[in-house]
């Protein structure tokens, strides 16, 4: 019998994952990280997946199944790999993923590392997607419920941690997977969707880099596109591209942040059609059906999580880096996020943005 590790954040979602795992004939192993930072005051709201009442409802869950359920202290690496990522990447003016990030070095590399010390075979998630496997390679591909498809998300991960991990819930919806918990007696079936920033308990993450991380925070100049000075921000990590409220300055029309600027410590800001791009370059390029590409290539691109994959082209580019260019511009092209590539339902891969570009 094959024993597989069920990362449960507590939810309805790693939950039933857990009793389908069982169904079909695994040996299923719980287990939860404690990663919450000790200098934030943790909630107990039931929509965060670090809150008190996750590790509540992930034991009783796994009570009810009568599987083993292990709490793993892996803060240090989360610190380490996800909120001293976090933090630097607001400081250079950029607006990171940190889900990304987590799944890449906490979910699926830290605590699969502990699964397989416990003898494990496989670590598990209840991520909407699905991994197959063709010519001898793991791919990955979207999963069946289009409104909760999370393989943007899972963009990152190699061959090895694909070949040794498990999506249950490929093949369901949320509304069958909600029914299934009630089926099962699971008090949590109707417990609300895990939100925003795992480690940032009021949402609120600019509180969070003001109390714990103020150094990262200086006032600068806010410009218009001729360089002249319309305001003053109090720290580009207030700011993101495509940002409209809170700028506090009135120039007779709307507008917008097009562009933080860290070397000189300056929010650009300008109308409308200046936060339209026609490319990316993208960095820390990870492919998953193949290695790399020859030549040009034409994909559709998804720029961030709540947006629509489009039309686009990638090329090679040295220093593992992509050109993207989108057939129609893109607004709010933010470097920071995730550019994932798609063909129909399966992932070709992405990377980070770096910059986006304008052709004219």
């Amino acid at each position: 019998m094959k024993k597989v590790m069920i990362a449960m954040s507590g939810g309805v979602d790693s939950s039933v994952a857990a009793a389908l795992l069982k169904e079909e004939g695994y040996e299923v192993i719980g287990g939860t990280m404690h990663i919450f930072p000790d200098y934030e005051e943790a909630t107990d709201r039931e929509d965060h997946c670090c809150s008190y009442s996750a590790v509540r409802d992930a034991k009783r869950v796994a009570q009810k199944l009568n599987i083993p359920h292990f709490v793993f202290n892996l803060q240090d690496e989360f610190q380490d790999k996800v909120i001293d990522y976090f933090v630097d990447e607001y400081s250079r003016g950029r607006t990171p993923n940190p889900c990304v990030m987590c799944n890449k070095e906490i979910k699926f590399e830290a605590l699969h590392k502990k699964a397989i010390e416990i003898g494990c075979d496989y670590i598990a998630s209840g991520h909407y997607a699905k991994i197959e496997k063709e010519d001898g390679r793991y791919i990955l591909k979207k999963g069946l419920d289009e409104n909760k498809d999370q393989s943007y998300m899972l963009y990152v991960l190699n061959q090895k941690q694909l070949s040794q991990t498990l999506f249950p819930l490929s093949e369901y919806t949320k509304d069958e997977i909600r029914a299934k918990a009630k089926e099962l007696g699971f008090e949590i079936h109707n417990k609300a969707e895990s939100q925003e920033i795992c480690f940032v308990p009021d949402d609120d993450y600019v509180r969070f880099l003001d109390t714990n991380y103020p150094d990262i925070s200086k006032e600068g100049p806010i410009l218009d596109s001729e360089d002249n000075q319309v305001g003053t921000h109090n720290g580009l990590s207030h700011y993101t591209i495509g940002q409209r409220r809170g700028l506090g300055i009135s120039m007779g029309y709307p507008i917008y942040v097009t562009k933080l600027d860290y070397e000189n410590n300056a929010v650009i800001v300008g109308e409308d059609k200046a936060v339209f791009s026609d490319g990316l370059i993208a960095e820390d390029i990870n492919f998953i059906p193949f290695d790399n590409i020859d030549g040009r290539m034409e994909v559709e691109a998804q720029i961030r999580y709540n947006s629509y994959p489009v039309k686009a082209y990638i090329e090679k580019l040295a220093k593992n880096e992509l050109k993207v260019e989108f057939e129609e511009a893109q607004r709010a092209v933010t470097p920071g996020q995730s550019v994932v590539f798609y063909l129909g339902d399966l992932v070709l891969g992405g990377g980070i943005i770096k910059k986006s570009f304008k052709t004219s």
